[in-house]
């Protein structure tokens, strides 16, 4: 039982072992565990793993690592404590586990000597470390941590007493970036690379310069040479995506390219037997998206070759086979997460499509995965009726290893989850989406239906679980999502019809989704609702301003006017240089024809907004654009403003609630009778 529900008491524990199952609730979330950051020991017989929970008095994520025995499937807690402790990364020689931990108020680098089971900190940081490492000779560790630098500011005013309490001083900002959503505004410095002793003691300083090194890095065979990503260029703030990967001799701190061409370049992984350097990237042809691929670069020849051209997929996640023959690699298909083998020649091997999403609020797809030495393979398992659990796959077969949820959804009711197809009215374009349906869903009745929206917009909702949409099944509502044209998981074309062109006929791909379940006649076309965040915040006004065929519609952290949103947002020169032919003011029509603010004038469809105060990725300026230009247009509309709260909203618990609380209260408020 969780520790949660213990303060509830063994009475209810007895009684509830009985009792009928109920639909979800909202404070269910607090009872919801998932297993994510999965890490496989060399001999393939543990898999450890990060076992997160949401803590009640908190009101945050907790998160601690576990192991579980492969043959006898012992579970057995690693570490301990309401804190986060996460990146478990075990050493070469598999005596330690490294890991980053929360336990001391800061993000500190901790260890765990497997043997004699002592924990102690190796790290006295002042920033966040991120992406630990080890050396191949499992002394030391290497990691990203940001640098600050001194703040700038052009004026001193003289003449202040000593104890006078002046004002603070200004604000002075001439960074390019100056805020970013989740972090807030941005203090002056970079992120560098650093080797720590894995016993503890001063980290060192690798690289240097006004450039940010962070990511997955990678040593050569004896340690010597350590490739990492980074975009170094001197135009790198006004050209995101024009990153290399570079090769640090460990000795004299020198810094060469290896790779040299305009696109990312990242995720190095030198091969075990030390010949061979593989990475993903693409040629950046200033597109909405483009898909990843594997390279391979030959040490001794220098020839690099591209070994998936023929996967029409985004490669993510590479790892070496234990015999340098071949890689394996993650990829988005259909909404699912898979796992494959591509050999240096010769043709790629699934291994599964079943890796589970720990997005845990809506169905994003996403997980972990991990290979052994002899290639078994540990994975989040997805389950559209549960969070994420650890699963192996083993000569084929595929095991579940965890279910960690067992006791929390044992006397739950959960929507029934249902894959549909349907050819988009606008041309014909196969799109794919899920159905929840509610507990006790009978075909004979008439029931509301919820279309929720996904975000990106290039994105991909799945077969996974979604807290969100089963609360919306569990109020009695059908719940519709989809992977309109402009998701990824379909292919490069797929994705780029969107491409300068969004919103646009993805609003078709939805409203043909809508009308085949009306068309089954188990939905009252009278209390049909709409909502959406982020892209799917666009999209949901863009919908209400093209048919007023909606009860009732929330847009959560919306874009409602791209000339702002270039001019406001954290990441405006990606914006700007991807979303759109050029800069606002050199194509004003083009950006006011996809920005849903010119077509507020056709709203008359009950409309909420729901935005995070501190977000800066959709600020809340676009909400409040939106919001006053409905209350001038005479449309009925309320702004739910979620304090604190970044783009992600649902980060806290309670924010999730509150969230799926109020969307509902306002579906509830229309029911279009």
């Amino acid at each position: 039982m969780k520790l949660s529900l213990i303060t509830i008491g063994l009475s209810f524990f007895v009684s509830s072992a009985f009792c009928e199952a109920s639909p979800l609730e909202l404070d269910d979330v607090f009872d919801l565990e998932y297993a994510n950051q999965v890490e496989f020991s060399e001999d393939g017989k543990v898999v450890y793993f990060v076992r997160n929970r949401m803590d009640i008095k908190t009101d945050k994520k907790v998160g601690n690592i576990w192991s579980i025995d492969v043959d006898t499937n012992q579970l057995e807690p690693v570490t301990s404590g309401i804190h986060i402790d996460y990146a478990p990364q075990l050493s070469p020689d598999g005596k330690r586990l490294a890991f980053i931990s929360t336990r001391d108020g800061s993000s500190q680098i901790y260890m765990k000597w497997l043997n004699s089971g002592a924990v102690a900190k190796v790290s006295n940081l002042t920033q966040s470390p991120s992406g630990i490492t080890w050396t191949p000779d499992s002394k030391h560790l290497v990691f990203s941590q940001f640098v600050p630098a001194k703040a700038r500011s052009p004026i001193n005013l003289p003449g202040k007493p000593k104890g006078a309490n002046w004002a603070k001083p200004p604000v002075f900002i001439d960074d390019v970036y100056y805020r970013s959503d989740g972090a807030g505004y941005s203090k002056p410095g970079f992120s560098h690379l650093f080797k720590i002793d894995a016993n503890g003691g001063n980290a060192q300083q690798l690289t240097s310069g006004n450039f940010n090194h962070r990511g997955t890095v990678s040593f050569d065979k004896d340690g010597k040479v350590l490739y990492f990503s980074a975009n170094r260029h001197k135009n790198h703030a006004l050209k995101p995506n024009n990153s290399e990967v570079y090769a640090l001799n460990m000795h004299t701190r020198v810094i060469s390219s290896v790779t040299e061409r305009v696109g990312p370049d990242s995720f190095p992984q030198v091969s075990p037997n030390g010949r061979l350097l593989a990475y993903i990237g693409y040629d950046d042809k200033l597109m909405n998206y483009e898909n990843s691929d594997i390279y391979v670069l030959n040490f001794k020849t220098g020839e690099t070759n591209v070994i998936t051209a023929a996967l029409d997929r985004n490669v993510k996640d590479i790892q070496w086979d234990n015999k340098s023959r071949g890689l394996y690699y993650s990829y988005d298909s259909e909404g699912k997460t898979t796992v494959a083998h591509q050999p240096l020649k010769g043709k790629a091997k699934v291994l599964t499509d079943e890796v589970g999403s720990v997005a845990f609020g809506r169905p994003y797809s996403g997980g972990s995965y991990d290979v052994s030495a002899r290639g078994d393979i540990a994975f989040t398992l997805a389950d559209p009726n549960k969070p994420a659990d650890v699963a192996l796959v083993k000569r084929d077969k595929t095991t579940q290893l965890t279910d960690l949820n067992s006791d929390a959804l044992a006397s739950k009711t959960l929507g029934k989850v249902e894959e549909i197809w349907v050819k988009s009215k606008y041309d014909q374009l196969d799109i794919q989406g899920w159905v929840v349906y509610p507990p006790g869903f009978d075909k004979s009745k008439k029931y509301p239906l919820v279309l929720e929206i996904h975000g990106g917009p290039v994105a991909n909702y799945g077969p996974h679980f979604s807290a969100e949409a089963q609360l919306f099944a569990a109020k009695g509502n059908v719940v519709l999502y989809m992977n309109p044209r402009g998701s990824d998981s379909y292919g490069k074309e797929f994705a780029q019809k969107i491409h300068h062109n969004y919103p646009s006929n993805d609003f078709d791909d939805l409203m043909t989704g809508v009308d085949s379940l009306i068309d089954k006649g188990f939905i009252d076309d009278k209390r049909l609702y709409v909502t959406g965040g982020s892209g799917g915040g666009v999209l949901t006004a863009w919908i209400v301003g093209h048919t007023n065929r909606f009860a009732a519609a929330v847009v959560a952290k919306p874009v409602i006017n791209w000339f702002s949103f270039v001019l406001t947002a954290d990441y405006y020169p990606f914006f700007a240089g991807y979303w759109f032919p050029g800069k606002p003011w050199d194509h004003m029509e083009h950006y006011m024809k996809y920005s849903p603010i010119s077509y507020v004038g056709n709203v008359t469809t009950p409309t909420m907004l729901l935005t995070g105060e501190a977000d800066y990725r959709t600020p809340i300026s676009e909400t409040e654009q939106y919001y006053q230009a409905l209350k001038l247009q005479g449309v009925e509309t309320a702004m739910v403003r979620i304090p604190d709260a970044s783009h992600g909203i649902t980060a806290r618990p309670s924010n999730l609630m509150n969230k799926v609380a109020y969307i509902q209260w306002w579906f509830d408020k229309h029911t279009g009778k």
